[in-house]
């Protein structure tokens, strides 16, 4: 906001001298011999208007009292000709006083106008989106913040048994804890990471998953396309693949639930598919929670019009399509 305020000020000074130049130059050409003095008289009154009404309008903008305003402006167009018979080195002349009262005063009362006008109005759109981009990074911010604490519970008992079995995987899960934690607390802050480091959380997150399960993997994970250059918003599929455990069964064969990644020129297709419980414990989009909801939000907010959510239910699986284009268009632009 001061930035903006400077080069207004800046704009003023460029303003005022370039004003000043073409009046010394036009009085100059017109062989005036007081040109000097003239220019002088002519600018002084010019200033004096403009600022006067400037800061005067400042004072009352919004204000109900218009009496005061208009008694001041009244004022304003009284003695704006006084200071081009200071300034003048002619006697006084009453032709020149009514000549400047009559066109120079009005137009540098509606100059200042229209001045403070276009600055409030740059000023307030500046304000209004700084307003709304904290807004969006507020809600952004909470959206992040819900991952589900009850992994972190359950994960940390997981582990503790582990230990406590001295079982070999022990550190293996204590180091993809700290990954995954450390990528929560700290990377996810940016506006984007690369998408190889979000699938390295993804898989963190299955692995300390796994926990759960003597089977072998029960997450067949694909991945097609180059990855390393491409960028992505943090955290925006954990609470996909974290519904797909949620709801499915108790027990869960290998590959039985499945996540694809496929990268092709500037989209980004994510696709998760579960088998669905015969008595979930709970609604899939419960009120308050974490899931798709929240993707959804963080989706309007970070990518609009640019990804399709897509939810298709089988009665025996479930199986949610996220796609986003263009992903290479800067994020100021999207």
């Amino acid at each position: 906001m001061e930035r903006v305020k400077r080069i207004f000020r800046l704009t003023h000074l460029v303003v005022w001298l370039l004003f000043t130049w073409l009046v010394s130059l036009q009085l100059d050409n017109d062989k005036d011999v007081y040109w000097r003095s003239t220019t002088a008289a002519f600018i002084a009154t010019c200033l004096y208007v403009f600022y006067l009404h400037f800061y005067l309008l400042t004072q009352y903008t919004g204000r109900q009292n218009r009496r005061d305003y208009w008694l001041r402006v009244a004022g304003i167009m009284l003695t704006g000709p006084m200071p081009f018979l200071l300034f003048h080195q002619k006697r006084f002349d009453a032709g020149y006083y009514f000549m400047h009262l009559i066109a120079t005063v009005p137009l540098f009362l509606f100059l200042s106008w229209l001045a403070r006008v276009t600055e409030n109005l740059v000023l307030n759109t500046i304000r209004k989106e700084q307003l709304e981009k904290q807004a969006v990074e507020a809600e952004l911010v909470n959206l992040k913040s819900q991952i589900n604490p009850h992994f972190l519970f359950n994960t940390l008992n997981n582990i503790h048994t582990l230990v406590y079995k001295q079982a070999p995987a022990a550190p293996e899960a204590v180091m993809h804890l700290a990954s995954l934690m450390r990528y929560m607390i700290y990377e996810s802050n940016a506006a984007t990471v690369p998408l190889a480091r979000e699938l390295d959380y993804l898989q963190d997150y299955v692995s300390l998953q796994q926990l759960r399960y003597k089977n072998s993997p029960v997450v067949d994970l694909h991945i097609a396309g180059e990855t390393a250059a491409c960028s992505i918003a943090p955290l925006l599929f954990i609470h996909l693949l974290e519904n797909a455990y949620k709801h499915s069964p108790a027990r869960l064969e290998p590959g039985d639930l499945r996540v694809w990644v496929e990268i092709k020129e500037d989209c980004l297709t994510f696709r998760v598919q579960n088998p669905i419980a015969k008595k979930p414990a709970r609604a899939l989009e419960e009120p308050g929670g974490i899931g798709l909801p929240n993707v959804r939000k963080r989706l309007a907010l970070l990518y609009p019009g640019q990804h399709t959510l897509d939810v298709h239910s089988t009665g025996n699986t479930f199986t949610v399509t996220l796609a986003i284009h263009g992903l290479h268009t800067p994020a100021h632009e999207r």
